[in-house]
């Protein structure tokens, strides 16, 4: 018997290769809605916050809230001058630069006033708050024998020691120019910051030009001029959660720094307020013995010690002395 011969179904190869085509394709568009292709990523920023490191994040809230600088913004700021090859020079004339002291400046503005400028009887229709030449070359940002930008540090010293808010309410005695003030101006609400102050020539830099130029107008410091100790025009109800002397009270005799301290024990508030002096407290230690602390306590008032500060721009700190009050 002859052998049966074996039928079977033959596959030629590019038929073979179609099926597979087919069925990855098939296969691509079933899967396809099931998954998403992930989101692609940013590469590391070379920084990142302190929040970041630790575990949290950082919101808009958080950054607007903090006041001194952090180390992630001195990393920052050295990589960006490390990124672009800076390094200081000589100010010397360059293309597009001339370099001025601000005794020149002066005499420039006052001989050719600006590059353009009104002429006749244009020269004042055009000027909403002219200010004087003086203060527009900021002659004042000299008066302090210290850099301009140790401002900063007081203010970031100061709200952070006291944990002010933006609610907070602040008097500083003899805010000059406001080379502090200007910070805690713009930090706080309107008409939360006030200053007694008795130079003439300070307060005129400080609202003909400092809060112009800073565009503070709309937050209506109360600034009064006057001296003694004075505190009547702030009114009887306010109550300052910080109040602070830079300097000022190197300037006075001890008799009239008392009363000052006394009127002020009552505008303080109970437990939570602060009073920093600066530089030293010679008229409390000048009344030898203890009698500092004792008249300190009849007045409801407790030392809390010596604090000081290092400033972020030079060689510098300061040391500030602090107080509450401890009777409500």
């Amino acid at each position: 018997m002859a052998p049966s011969s074996q039928k079977g179904i033959v596959i030629t190869i590019p038929i073979l290769v179609l099926s597979v085509s087919a069925a990855t394709i098939f296969l691509f568009f079933l899967l396809s809605p099931l998954s998403s292709p992930s989101p692609p990523t940013c590469p590391p920023s070379p920084f990142t916050t302190t929040a970041a490191v630790a575990g949290g994040s950082v919101s808009e809230e958080d950054t607007d809230r903090r006041i001194s600088t952090s180390i992630d913004d001195i990393e920052w700021v050295k990589y960006q001058i490390r990124a672009n090859g800076l390094h200081m020079r000589d100010n010397v004339l360059r293309k597009g630069i001339n370099p001025r002291s601000r005794a020149q400046q002066l005499e420039d503005l006052n001989n050719f006033k600006g590059i353009s400028h009104y002429e006749g009887s244009e020269a004042s229709n055009h000027t909403a708050l002219p200010c004087p030449g003086e203060l527009l070359v900021e002659e004042h940002h000299s008066n302090y024998g210290e850099p301009w930008a140790g401002g900063r540090d007081v203010f970031e010293f100061l709200a952070e020691s006291s944990h002010l808010t933006v609610n907070s309410r602040v008097l500083e005695i003899g805010c000059g120019t406001l080379r502090v003030g200007l910070h805690f101006i713009r930090y706080l609400k309107p008409e939360h910051f006030h200053c007694l102050e008795r130079d003439e020539l300070s307060l005129m830099a400080a609202f003909r030009y400092e809060l112009p130029s800073q565009g503070l107008l709309h937050k209506r410091p109360l600034i009064v001029r006057g001296e003694d100790m004075d505190f009547t025009k702030f009114g009887s109800d306010v109550v300052y959660d910080l109040i602070y002397a830079s300097a000022v009270f190197l300037h006075m005799p001890d008799k009239l720094v008392w009363a000052g301290v006394e009127r002020l024990v009552n505008k303080l508030k109970p437990y939570h307020g602060r009073i920093f002096v600066s530089h030293n407290i010679k008229f409390c230690m000048r009344l030898g013995g203890n009698e500092c602390t004792k008249r300190l306590t009849s007045l409801g008032l407790e030392y809390l010690g010596k604090r000081t500060h290092d400033s972020l721009l030079f060689n510098h700190y300061e040391i500030w002395f602090e107080f509450r009050r401890t009777k409500a």
